[in-house]
Protein backbone atom coordinates (compact mmCIF):
# COMPACT_ATOMS: atom_id res chain seq x y z
CA UNK A 1 0.00 0.00 0.00
CA UNK A 2 0.92 3.50 -0.40
CA UNK A 3 0.40 6.95 1.36
CA UNK A 4 -0.41 10.20 0.39
CA UNK A 5 2.32 12.05 -1.73
CA UNK A 6 1.34 15.77 -0.62
CA UNK A 7 0.75 14.28 3.07
CA UNK A 8 2.52 11.40 4.27
CA UNK A 9 1.64 9.37 6.80
CA UNK A 10 4.28 8.86 9.75
CA UNK A 11 6.02 5.72 9.04
CA UNK A 12 5.80 2.89 11.69
CA UNK A 13 6.74 -0.22 12.26
CA UNK A 14 5.28 -2.23 8.72
CA UNK A 15 4.55 1.05 7.66
CA UNK A 16 1.84 2.01 9.28
CA UNK A 17 1.49 5.40 10.78
CA UNK A 18 3.48 5.74 14.59
CA UNK A 19 0.87 7.47 17.02
CA UNK A 20 2.60 10.88 18.43
CA UNK A 21 3.17 9.82 22.09
CA UNK A 22 1.31 13.08 23.30
CA UNK A 23 -2.14 12.35 21.89
CA UNK A 24 -4.74 11.92 24.36
CA UNK A 25 -6.75 8.61 24.13
CA UNK A 26 -9.31 10.05 22.40
CA UNK A 27 -7.28 11.15 19.55
CA UNK A 28 -5.66 7.49 19.21
CA UNK A 29 -9.26 6.24 19.26
CA UNK A 30 -9.86 8.31 15.86
CA UNK A 31 -6.28 8.10 13.94
CA UNK A 32 -3.71 5.72 15.31
CA UNK A 33 -2.85 2.50 12.63
CA UNK A 34 -4.61 3.93 9.88
CA UNK A 35 -2.51 4.11 6.56
CA UNK A 36 -4.15 5.46 4.15
CA UNK A 37 -4.84 3.71 0.00
CA UNK A 38 -3.21 5.87 -3.09
CA UNK A 39 -6.84 6.64 -3.19
CA UNK A 40 -6.66 8.68 0.25
CA UNK A 41 -9.60 7.74 1.51
CA UNK A 42 -11.04 9.80 4.99
CA UNK A 43 -12.41 6.15 6.73
CA UNK A 44 -10.16 3.23 6.82
CA UNK A 45 -9.97 0.69 3.89
CA UNK A 46 -12.17 -2.56 4.04
CA UNK A 47 -10.16 -5.56 2.88
CA UNK A 48 -12.26 -8.52 2.11
CA UNK A 49 -10.02 -10.75 0.72
CA UNK A 50 -8.73 -14.16 1.65
CA UNK A 51 -5.29 -13.99 0.31
CA UNK A 52 -3.01 -12.13 -2.10
CA UNK A 53 -1.20 -12.21 -5.18
CA UNK A 54 2.61 -11.76 -5.79
CA UNK A 55 4.40 -10.97 -9.26
CA UNK A 56 6.64 -13.63 -9.57
CA UNK A 57 6.96 -17.28 -7.78
CA UNK A 58 9.83 -15.76 -5.78
CA UNK A 59 8.50 -13.25 -4.30
CA UNK A 60 5.59 -15.47 -2.83
CA UNK A 61 8.05 -17.86 -1.72
CA UNK A 62 10.22 -14.52 0.03
CA UNK A 63 6.91 -13.79 1.80
CA UNK A 64 6.46 -17.32 3.32
CA UNK A 65 10.03 -17.69 4.05
CA UNK A 66 9.86 -14.45 6.69
CA UNK A 67 12.46 -12.55 3.93
CA UNK A 68 9.16 -10.00 2.73
CA UNK A 69 7.44 -7.87 4.90
CA UNK A 70 4.19 -8.09 3.10
CA UNK A 71 0.68 -10.25 3.77
CA UNK A 72 0.61 -13.30 2.48
CA UNK A 73 -3.20 -14.66 4.12
CA UNK A 74 -5.55 -13.40 6.46
CA UNK A 75 -5.71 -16.09 8.65
CA UNK A 76 -2.29 -14.91 9.51
CA UNK A 77 -2.60 -10.80 8.46
CA UNK A 78 -5.35 -8.54 7.11
CA UNK A 79 -4.52 -5.03 6.40
CA UNK A 80 -7.42 -3.92 8.29
CA UNK A 81 -6.89 -6.15 11.07
CA UNK A 82 -3.87 -4.94 11.00
CA UNK A 83 -5.18 -1.18 11.32
CA UNK A 84 -7.79 -2.38 14.32
CA UNK A 85 -4.21 -3.93 16.23
CA UNK A 86 -2.71 -1.06 15.84
CA UNK A 87 -5.51 1.21 17.14
CA UNK A 88 -5.82 -0.71 20.02
CA UNK A 89 -2.19 -1.14 20.87
CA UNK A 90 -1.90 2.63 20.67
CA UNK A 91 -4.85 3.23 22.64
CA UNK A 92 -3.74 0.90 25.46
CA UNK A 93 0.20 1.55 25.22
CA UNK A 94 0.91 -2.19 24.67
CA UNK A 95 3.82 -3.21 22.42
CA UNK A 96 1.46 -5.24 19.98
CA UNK A 97 -1.64 -6.40 20.10
CA UNK A 98 -3.60 -9.42 18.09
CA UNK A 99 -7.04 -9.48 17.41
CA UNK A 100 -9.00 -12.60 18.02
CA UNK A 101 -12.92 -13.43 16.51
CA UNK A 102 -14.50 -13.03 20.12
CA UNK A 103 -13.38 -12.48 23.97
CA UNK A 104 -13.21 -16.45 24.47
CA UNK A 105 -11.01 -17.27 22.18
CA UNK A 106 -8.46 -14.33 22.87
CA UNK A 107 -8.60 -16.03 26.48
CA UNK A 108 -8.17 -19.30 25.46
CA UNK A 109 -5.60 -18.43 22.99
CA UNK A 110 -4.12 -16.75 25.50
CA UNK A 111 -3.50 -19.70 27.52
CA UNK A 112 -3.03 -21.49 25.43
CA UNK A 113 0.28 -19.88 24.33
CA UNK A 114 1.21 -19.96 28.27
CA UNK A 115 0.56 -23.74 29.39
CA UNK A 116 1.93 -27.19 29.50
CA UNK A 117 0.61 -30.65 30.92
CA UNK A 118 1.51 -30.05 34.53
CA UNK A 119 0.87 -26.18 34.47
CA UNK A 120 -0.91 -24.15 37.40
CA UNK A 121 -2.83 -21.39 36.83
CA UNK A 122 -4.00 -19.59 39.43
CA UNK A 123 -7.30 -17.42 39.46
CA UNK A 124 -9.63 -15.01 40.77
CA UNK A 125 -12.70 -17.10 41.67
CA UNK A 126 -15.21 -14.27 40.19
CA UNK A 127 -14.59 -14.99 36.43
CA UNK A 128 -16.92 -15.44 33.92
CA UNK A 129 -18.68 -18.86 33.52
CA UNK A 130 -17.24 -19.99 30.03
CA UNK A 131 -13.78 -18.96 31.47
CA UNK A 132 -14.29 -21.71 34.59
CA UNK A 133 -15.27 -24.02 31.62
CA UNK A 134 -12.05 -23.57 29.86
CA UNK A 135 -10.03 -24.08 32.53
CA UNK A 136 -11.79 -27.01 34.32
CA UNK A 137 -13.17 -28.89 31.56
CA UNK A 138 -10.88 -27.95 28.71
CA UNK A 139 -7.18 -27.43 30.39
CA UNK A 140 -7.83 -29.57 33.10
CA UNK A 141 -8.46 -32.45 30.39
CA UNK A 142 -4.87 -31.24 29.39
CA UNK A 143 -3.62 -31.80 32.56
CA UNK A 144 -3.19 -28.04 33.55
CA UNK A 145 -4.44 -27.40 37.15
CA UNK A 146 -6.46 -24.69 38.80
CA UNK A 147 -6.33 -22.92 41.67
CA UNK A 148 -8.99 -20.24 42.78
CA UNK A 149 -8.62 -17.23 45.30
CA UNK A 150 -10.95 -14.44 46.28
CA UNK A 151 -9.08 -12.16 44.00
CA UNK A 152 -9.70 -9.01 45.93
CA UNK A 153 -8.25 -10.67 49.03
CA UNK A 154 -4.49 -9.63 48.42
CA UNK A 155 -3.50 -12.29 51.21
CA UNK A 156 -5.49 -15.18 50.02
CA UNK A 157 -3.40 -14.14 46.70
CA UNK A 158 -0.16 -14.26 48.50
CA UNK A 159 -0.88 -18.26 50.52
CA UNK A 160 -1.71 -19.01 46.77
CA UNK A 161 1.50 -18.03 45.04
CA UNK A 162 3.77 -18.96 48.11
CA UNK A 163 3.66 -22.27 46.16
CA UNK A 164 5.13 -21.38 42.19
CA UNK A 165 2.58 -20.64 39.02
CA UNK A 166 2.81 -20.50 35.33
CA UNK A 167 -0.14 -18.23 35.05
CA UNK A 168 -1.91 -15.59 36.90
CA UNK A 169 -5.62 -14.69 35.53
CA UNK A 170 -8.45 -12.29 36.98
CA UNK A 171 -11.33 -9.34 36.23
CA UNK A 172 -11.13 -5.90 37.81
CA UNK A 173 -13.36 -4.99 38.06
CA UNK A 174 -15.17 -8.16 38.55
CA UNK A 175 -18.06 -9.73 36.63
CA UNK A 176 -20.17 -9.49 38.05
CA UNK A 177 -20.14 -7.92 41.54
CA UNK A 178 -17.38 -5.54 40.72
CA UNK A 179 -14.69 -6.56 43.08
CA UNK A 180 -11.47 -4.79 42.52
CA UNK A 181 -7.85 -6.09 42.17
CA UNK A 182 -4.83 -5.02 43.38
CA UNK A 183 -2.93 -5.22 40.25
CA UNK A 184 0.14 -3.85 41.35
CA UNK A 185 0.41 -6.23 44.62
CA UNK A 186 -1.20 -9.22 42.85
CA UNK A 187 1.23 -8.89 40.17
CA UNK A 188 4.32 -8.13 42.14
CA UNK A 189 3.50 -11.58 44.12
CA UNK A 190 3.20 -13.46 40.85
CA UNK A 191 5.93 -12.70 39.21
CA UNK A 192 7.89 -13.60 42.48
CA UNK A 193 6.28 -16.88 41.65
CA UNK A 194 7.82 -16.98 38.25
CA UNK A 195 3.41 -16.30 36.74
CA UNK A 196 2.87 -14.54 33.91
CA UNK A 197 -0.16 -12.05 34.64
CA UNK A 198 -2.76 -12.04 32.40
CA UNK A 199 -5.92 -9.26 33.28
CA UNK A 200 -9.43 -9.12 31.72
CA UNK A 201 -9.96 -5.53 31.44
CA UNK A 202 -13.39 -5.75 29.90
CA UNK A 203 -15.15 -3.33 32.24
CA UNK A 204 -13.02 -1.14 32.62
CA UNK A 205 -11.97 -0.57 29.13
CA UNK A 206 -8.60 1.21 28.38
CA UNK A 207 -10.45 4.62 28.57
CA UNK A 208 -10.65 3.56 32.22
CA UNK A 209 -8.17 1.66 33.19
CA UNK A 210 -4.65 0.48 31.95
CA UNK A 211 -3.26 -2.24 33.77
CA UNK A 212 0.22 -3.03 32.17
CA UNK A 213 1.79 0.05 33.87
CA UNK A 214 0.62 -1.36 37.02
CA UNK A 215 2.48 -4.72 36.53
CA UNK A 216 0.48 -6.71 34.81
CA UNK A 217 2.04 -8.69 31.58
CA UNK A 218 -0.84 -9.40 29.24
CA UNK A 219 -4.91 -7.75 28.62
CA UNK A 220 -7.23 -9.63 27.01
CA UNK A 221 -10.72 -8.15 25.76
CA UNK A 222 -13.99 -9.18 24.75
CA UNK A 223 -14.31 -6.61 21.52
CA UNK A 224 -17.71 -7.05 21.56
CA UNK A 225 -18.63 -5.21 24.48
CA UNK A 226 -17.37 -1.87 24.57
CA UNK A 227 -14.83 -1.46 21.69
CA UNK A 228 -18.14 -2.55 19.54
CA UNK A 229 -20.62 -1.21 21.93
CA UNK A 230 -23.62 -0.93 19.54
CA UNK A 231 -24.48 -4.92 19.26
CA UNK A 232 -22.93 -4.95 15.84
CA UNK A 233 -20.18 -7.67 16.08
CA UNK A 234 -18.08 -9.46 17.89
CA UNK A 235 -14.20 -9.86 18.67
CA UNK A 236 -11.57 -9.86 20.83
CA UNK A 237 -7.97 -8.70 21.86
CA UNK A 238 -4.66 -9.96 23.26
CA UNK A 239 -2.65 -6.64 24.39
CA UNK A 240 1.26 -6.93 25.99
CA UNK A 241 4.92 -7.48 24.88
CA UNK A 242 6.08 -7.58 21.55
CA UNK A 243 8.19 -11.12 22.05
CA UNK A 244 5.10 -13.20 23.37
CA UNK A 245 2.10 -11.72 20.69
CA UNK A 246 4.26 -12.24 18.06
CA UNK A 247 5.87 -15.12 19.23
CA UNK A 248 3.95 -18.05 21.06
CA UNK A 249 0.30 -16.10 21.03
CA UNK A 250 0.77 -15.61 17.17
CA UNK A 251 1.90 -19.34 16.19
CA UNK A 252 -1.55 -20.38 18.27
CA UNK A 253 -3.28 -17.79 16.20
CA UNK A 254 -2.29 -18.66 12.65
CA UNK A 255 -2.56 -22.62 13.32
CA UNK A 256 -5.54 -22.93 15.00
CA UNK A 257 -7.92 -20.28 13.26
CA UNK A 258 -9.69 -17.99 15.85
CA UNK A 259 -9.42 -15.23 13.20
CA UNK A 260 -11.30 -11.77 13.44
CA UNK A 261 -12.84 -11.53 10.05
CA UNK A 262 -11.85 -7.96 7.65
CA UNK A 263 -15.52 -6.89 8.23
CA UNK A 264 -15.78 -7.06 11.61
CA UNK A 265 -12.28 -5.53 12.59
CA UNK A 266 -13.54 -2.53 10.26
CA UNK A 267 -16.82 -2.20 12.50
CA UNK A 268 -14.35 -2.75 15.82
CA UNK A 269 -12.73 0.52 13.85
CA UNK A 270 -15.45 2.47 13.84
CA UNK A 271 -16.70 1.54 17.67
CA UNK A 272 -13.06 3.02 18.60
CA UNK A 273 -13.30 5.76 17.56
CA UNK A 274 -16.69 6.94 19.75
CA UNK A 275 -15.16 4.49 22.51
CA UNK A 276 -13.81 6.99 24.97
CA UNK A 277 -16.59 9.43 24.67
CA UNK A 278 -19.33 6.13 24.78
CA UNK A 279 -17.11 4.71 28.03
CA UNK A 280 -17.00 8.12 29.71
CA UNK A 281 -20.65 8.85 29.80
CA UNK A 282 -21.60 5.65 30.44
CA UNK A 283 -19.83 5.30 33.58
CA UNK A 284 -21.18 9.05 34.89
CA UNK A 285 -24.57 7.54 34.15
CA UNK A 286 -23.86 4.27 36.25
CA UNK A 287 -22.31 5.95 39.22
CA UNK A 288 -25.47 8.56 38.95
CA UNK A 289 -27.81 5.74 38.63
CA UNK A 290 -25.97 3.31 41.45
CA UNK A 291 -26.24 6.71 43.84
CA UNK A 292 -29.90 6.59 43.53
CA UNK A 293 -30.59 3.20 43.36
CA UNK A 294 -28.91 3.26 47.09
CA UNK A 295 -31.82 5.41 48.10
CA UNK A 296 -34.32 2.90 47.25
CA UNK A 297 -36.18 0.78 49.92
CA UNK A 298 -36.44 -1.76 47.07
CA UNK A 299 -33.06 -2.29 46.85
CA UNK A 300 -30.27 -4.09 48.59
CA UNK A 301 -26.50 -3.87 47.97
CA UNK A 302 -25.71 -1.71 45.20
CA UNK A 303 -22.16 -2.54 43.74
CA UNK A 304 -20.36 0.41 41.54
CA UNK A 305 -16.66 1.17 41.98
CA UNK A 306 -16.90 4.73 42.61
CA UNK A 307 -19.72 4.61 45.27
CA UNK A 308 -18.17 5.29 48.52
CA UNK A 309 -19.75 2.23 49.91
CA UNK A 310 -17.81 0.09 47.70
CA UNK A 311 -15.62 -1.62 50.56
CA UNK A 312 -12.16 -1.01 47.80
CA UNK A 313 -13.25 2.85 46.23
CA UNK A 314 -10.11 4.15 47.28
CA UNK A 315 -8.42 1.27 45.46
CA UNK A 316 -10.64 1.78 42.17
CA UNK A 317 -10.09 5.20 42.52
CA UNK A 318 -6.28 4.73 42.82
CA UNK A 319 -6.25 2.40 39.52
CA UNK A 320 -9.13 3.49 37.37
CA UNK A 321 -9.95 7.29 35.93
CA UNK A 322 -13.92 6.05 35.92
CA UNK A 323 -15.99 3.32 37.63
CA UNK A 324 -17.42 2.13 35.03
CA UNK A 325 -20.42 1.33 32.66
CA UNK A 326 -22.03 -1.50 35.23
CA UNK A 327 -24.26 -1.24 38.25
CA UNK A 328 -25.14 -4.16 40.17
CA UNK A 329 -27.71 -4.68 42.46
CA UNK A 330 -29.79 -7.05 44.51
CA UNK A 331 -34.10 -6.65 44.39
CA UNK A 332 -35.41 -6.61 47.81
CA UNK A 333 -38.34 -7.41 49.25
CA UNK A 334 -39.84 -6.59 52.92
CA UNK A 335 -36.06 -6.40 53.82
CA UNK A 336 -35.10 -9.19 52.15
CA UNK A 337 -33.23 -10.16 48.88
CA UNK A 338 -36.10 -10.77 46.48
CA UNK A 339 -36.70 -14.96 45.15
CA UNK A 340 -35.92 -15.81 41.62
CA UNK A 341 -39.41 -15.37 40.93
CA UNK A 342 -39.48 -12.01 42.46
CA UNK A 343 -36.28 -11.00 40.52
CA UNK A 344 -38.42 -12.34 37.16
CA UNK A 345 -40.98 -10.12 37.65
CA UNK A 346 -38.72 -7.10 37.80
CA UNK A 347 -36.91 -8.14 35.03
CA UNK A 348 -39.90 -9.03 33.36
CA UNK A 349 -41.41 -5.50 33.85
CA UNK A 350 -38.83 -2.91 32.39
CA UNK A 351 -39.62 -1.61 29.33
CA UNK A 352 -36.66 0.68 27.98
CA UNK A 353 -33.66 -1.81 29.47
CA UNK A 354 -33.14 -4.68 27.56
CA UNK A 355 -32.90 -8.02 29.07
CA UNK A 356 -29.66 -9.05 27.67
CA UNK A 357 -26.83 -11.28 28.43
CA UNK A 358 -24.36 -8.25 26.61
CA UNK A 359 -22.61 -5.41 28.65
CA UNK A 360 -20.90 -2.39 27.08
CA UNK A 361 -23.65 -1.12 24.55
CA UNK A 362 -25.32 1.76 23.76
CA UNK A 363 -28.21 0.24 24.48
CA UNK A 364 -28.87 -0.32 28.22
CA UNK A 365 -28.92 -4.48 29.29
CA UNK A 366 -30.46 -6.00 32.31
CA UNK A 367 -28.54 -9.95 33.23
CA UNK A 368 -29.60 -11.89 35.73
CA UNK A 369 -26.59 -13.50 36.17
CA UNK A 370 -27.51 -16.55 38.52
CA UNK A 371 -29.20 -18.14 35.47
CA UNK A 372 -27.33 -17.20 32.37
CA UNK A 373 -23.42 -15.93 32.40
CA UNK A 374 -23.07 -17.65 36.17
CA UNK A 375 -25.36 -20.49 35.99
CA UNK A 376 -21.66 -22.97 35.63
CA UNK A 377 -20.54 -21.74 38.81
CA UNK A 378 -22.92 -23.93 40.92
CA UNK A 379 -25.10 -22.24 44.17
CA UNK A 380 -22.45 -22.56 46.49
CA UNK A 381 -19.76 -21.01 43.90
CA UNK A 382 -22.37 -18.15 43.46
CA UNK A 383 -22.80 -17.98 46.87
CA UNK A 384 -19.24 -18.01 47.50
CA UNK A 385 -18.44 -14.63 44.71
CA UNK A 386 -21.59 -13.03 46.08
CA UNK A 387 -24.36 -13.44 43.63
CA UNK A 388 -27.94 -14.70 44.93
CA UNK A 389 -30.75 -15.08 42.95
CA UNK A 390 -31.85 -11.34 43.81
CA UNK A 391 -28.34 -10.03 41.91
CA UNK A 392 -29.16 -8.25 38.89
CA UNK A 393 -26.35 -6.62 35.96
CA UNK A 394 -26.94 -3.27 34.81
CA UNK A 395 -25.00 -2.35 31.81
CA UNK A 396 -25.75 1.42 31.02
CA UNK A 397 -25.77 2.74 27.64
CA UNK A 398 -26.82 6.10 26.52
CA UNK A 399 -30.61 6.85 27.22
CA UNK A 400 -30.90 9.57 29.51
CA UNK A 401 -30.60 8.85 32.96
CA UNK A 402 -33.65 10.22 33.97
CA UNK A 403 -35.50 8.24 31.56
CA UNK A 404 -33.90 4.93 32.82
CA UNK A 405 -34.22 5.89 36.27
CA UNK A 406 -38.17 6.36 35.54
CA UNK A 407 -37.95 2.63 33.91
CA UNK A 408 -35.85 0.98 36.84
CA UNK A 409 -38.90 2.89 39.30
CA UNK A 410 -41.99 1.58 37.62
CA UNK A 411 -40.36 -1.71 37.13
CA UNK A 412 -39.21 -2.25 41.28
CA UNK A 413 -43.09 -1.15 41.75
CA UNK A 414 -44.39 -3.96 39.51
CA UNK A 415 -42.62 -6.17 42.49
CA UNK A 416 -45.49 -7.14 45.10
CA UNK A 417 -44.53 -6.15 48.54
CA UNK A 418 -44.01 -8.68 51.14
Amino acid sequence: MTTSTTRPACPGPGGYPEPDPTWGSATHAVHAGHERTEFHETSEALFLTQGFVYAAAADAEAAFEGEADRFTYSRYENPTVRTFEERLRALEGAEACAATATGMSAIFSTLAALVRSGSRVVVGRAVFGSTITLLEDILGGWGVVTDYVDAHDLEDWRRALATPADVVLFETPSNPMQDIVDVAGVSALAHAAGAVVVVDNVFATPVLQRVLPQGADIVVYSATKHIDGQGRTMGGAVLGSREFVEGPLRLILRNTGPTLSPFNAWVLLKGLETMPLRVRAQSDAALELARWLETLPRVGCVRHPFLDSHPQAALARAQMSGGGSVVTFDVSVGGRPATREETFTFLDALRLVLISNNLGDAKSMVTHPATTTHRRLGPDGRARVGISDATVRLSVGLEEPADLRADLAQALAAVPAA
